[in-house]
């Protein structure tokens, strides 16, 4: 029970993290994220919070994922739905500052890549499943047999693409992130000592199948 405990701490201060970084590259005013452009696209379109959008994008991608047959953990869901609660708690409440001047803009959305780095790792070490868009892209990359780097890139071209055409906000930061965004992320993984490649992770069909054998065994003792 202990190091369950610990686990769902540092699962959701890892979102809690995370959503930091993302807000700190949205406030940065460069350009948003290329998933951020989509979700930012959707909120215009629909009237909803970006949080909202990330969410409902983040719905879409598991039920998408789910029939390409990759496995959910508990980990996608709470991902999938807290991230963008905490995005809408920081926004709505502009507890992280908006910068215009591009140097300091430059420096935050750096910071927020790097941040955000650090939020996937907290999150990835507890090894209770991946993000939806990352539970996508491997999925697409079983399917295809095309690298992890071609269907990433294919990914986000289409979610720039759509968020744009729906008024997203594109700029010399949408590139910059989209190119820099895996050294950054590589870059806090190698100073948290994190192989992400040596993650063993928990699904839900693996508690379902637990708690089945569990009640069957249960069932046979008291028979006994």
């Amino acid at each position: 029970m202990g190091k369950s405990a610990l686990a769902f701490i540092k699962l959701f201060f890892g979102y809690f993290v995370c959503a930091v970084g993302i807000v700190m590259t949205i406030n940065s005013n460069l350009g948003l994220a290329p998933w951020d452009v989509f979700h930012q696209g959707l909120s215009n379109l629909t009237g909803i919070t970006i949080g909202r959008a990330h969410i409902l994008t983040g719905i879409s991608i598991v039920a998408l994922s789910s029939i390409f047959g990759e496995k959910v953990g508990w980990g996608t869901i709470f991902n999938m739905l807290f991230i963008g609660i905490f995005i809408d708690f920081l926004m709505l409440n502009n507890l992280i500052p908006i910068f215009n001047k591009f140097l300091p803009s430059l420096i935050m959305m750096l910071l927020g890549l790097l941040v955000l780095g650090f939020g996937c790792y907290l999150y990835l070490s507890v090894g209770w499943g991946s993000g939806p868009r990352d539970g996508l892209m491997i999925a697409l990359v079983k399917k295809s047999n095309k690298s992890v780097r071609f269907i990433k890139n294919i990914q986000e071209i289409i979610a720039v693409s759509i968020g744009y055409i729906l008024g997203g906000s594109v700029g010399i930061g949408t590139f910059l992130m989209a190119i820099l965004g895996g050294y950054f992320m590589q870059f806090a993984f190698k100073i948290a000592k994190f192989d992400v490649s040596q993650i063993q992770h928990r699904f839900i069909e693996d508690d379902i199948k637990f708690i089945k054998e569990k009640l069957i065994y249960k069932n046979i003792s008291y028979k006994k």
